[in-house]
């Protein structure tokens, strides 16, 4: 465990102070936990821990998720300066951070991830022993757990009625802001913290343009009319933000429910995703549908590799995958069509596709990637049904039908050297259909 500052920790860490342990929610404005710690406390510290147990496993050290978390603390570091106040970063493994320190008490907001609720679950029990106050908020999603579920107590597992309960539940004040500015004063009063580089942590920057942090009200007015057509700007580009908490979900949800229904349903589809993934933990590495585990997948690891280059012979197809390895980005709608190609054309595992967006997606978030993937796979809660097979070249010629997107990513397309279809499809669709049947029954 390692921290930044050039004062010893017991100067900066003392009896009188309140730490905020900021995580998937890096920014001081509308933020749950750091509001009730400041509005109950006067010298509340806000911290940050680069957690090694997450890091070790990330391959590529230009990880440009890791440097958008690094972007966005620089941001809240320049913030809390303006305030008299710093940022105190870590490097390690949680656990060790608090083994190490007695603050008065420590807030945060909840995480619902397996790995998050372990160690949030273990890091309570190392402040109880030390008779600390260790206190999580709501402020990730809009409703958690079990705050919409059925009338009798069960969790919903089929979105529209999730929605529908969502709606009718949905009350101001569950969009409120909290009015942090109101208690700014509350900040600990330090000088600046010395803030680590990347290379400090073991990873390195690049001269990456990450999209805006703007909520852009044009966009989310012709959100229904646009959103399905990757060659033309009509999505937001928000989901990064969003993963990170760098913009409140309670802000976009105020816009969308004056501004577009399709976008609030794409906000109310990230809150079913994560009450799945909290009720039913195990869909991280098994089918929601246990039959669907029977499933004889292929797994060809030659036709894997084409699918991950970009090389299929599927223009939109060889377009996503070319986009993600580019850009850490993939318009949803062809998030679909790669997802269909690689689980029903390919007859390749779900998690290994799964898996490789983990890898690539700047927005990576495990509920809306799992839920995604199932979804596509048919395995999943409210999935498409397994004989459902998009078809490429359809899909082409009704979300891309000018070819704008496939001939920005696929430059080569038509001619001698674009490779030909790695599985024609016809054939494809009917050896899928045969192989779930027989694993369905």
């Amino acid at each position: 465990m390692k921290h930044f500052a050039t004062q010893p920790i017991e100067e900066l860490i003392d009896q009188e102070t309140t730490l905020f342990w900021l995580r998937r929610d890096l920014r001081l404005q509308d933020n749950a936990g750091l509001y009730h710690a400041l509005k109950e406390n006067k010298q509340v510290l806000p911290i940050f821990i680069f957690d090694s147990e997450i890091l070790h496993y990330l391959e590529d050290k230009n990880d440009l998720r890791v440097q958008f978390i690094h972007q966005s603390l620089e941001l809240v570091q320049k913030d809390l300066e303006e305030h008299g106040s710093s940022l105190l970063v870590f490097h390690g493994n949680p656990l060790d951070v608090f083994r190490a320190i007695r603050p008065k008490n420590v807030y945060t907001n909840h995480d619902y991830e397996p790995y998050a609720q372990q160690r949030d679950d273990a890091v309570a029990r190392i402040l109880s022993e030390k008779s600390i106050p260790f206190k999580t908020y709501k402020d990730h999603v809009i409703f958690e757990k079990s705050e919409v579920v059925k009338d009798d107590g069960k969790p919903y597992t089929v979105f529209t009625p999730f929605s529908k309960k969502w709606k009718a539940k949905l009350q101001p004040s569950d969009v409120k802001t909290y009015p942090t500015k109101e208690y700014l004063s509350h900040f600990k009063q330090t000088k600046p913290l010395r803030m680590p580089a990347l290379q400090d942590i073991g990873f390195a920057a690049s001269a990456f343009e990450f999209p805006a942090r703007v909520v852009r009200q044009s966009i989310i007015e012709h959100y229904h009319e646009q959103r399905n057509f990757p060659g033309t700007e009509g999505t937001t580009r928000l989901s990064v933000h969003l993963r990170f908490g760098t913009v409140s979900i309670r802000q976009l949800v105020q816009v969308a429910l004056k501004k577009n229904e399709a976008w609030l349903s794409e906000l109310i589809w990230r809150d079913f995703y994560h009450m799945i993934l909290w009720h039913f933990p195990q869909v991280k590495t098994k089918s929601f549908k246990p039959a669907y585990d029977k499933i004889a997948w292929r797994n060809n690891e030659q036709e894997f590799a084409a699918w991950c280059e970009g090389k299929t012979g599927y223009p939109i197809v060889d377009a996503g995958m070319r986009e993600l390895n580019a850009t850490g980005f993939m318009h949803n709608r062809v998030r679909m069509i790669v997802a269909s190609f690689l689980t029903k054309h390919l007859l390749i595992d779900w998690r290994w596709g799964e898996a490789y967006f983990a890898k690539k997606l700047l927005d990576f978030d495990l509920a809306a990637n799992n839920g995604g993937w199932q979804w596509a796979a048919g395995s999943g809660c409210d999935a498409a049904p397994y004989f459902r097979v998009f078809n490429p070249a359809l899909q082409t010629d009704r979300f891309d039908p000018a070819l704008k997107y496939v001939k920005k990513w696929v430059p080569e397309y038509g001619s001698p050297t674009y490779p030909q279809p790695i599985v024609e499809h016809k054939f494809a669709r009917d050896r899928v259909l045969k192989v779930y049947k027989e694993a369905l029954g």
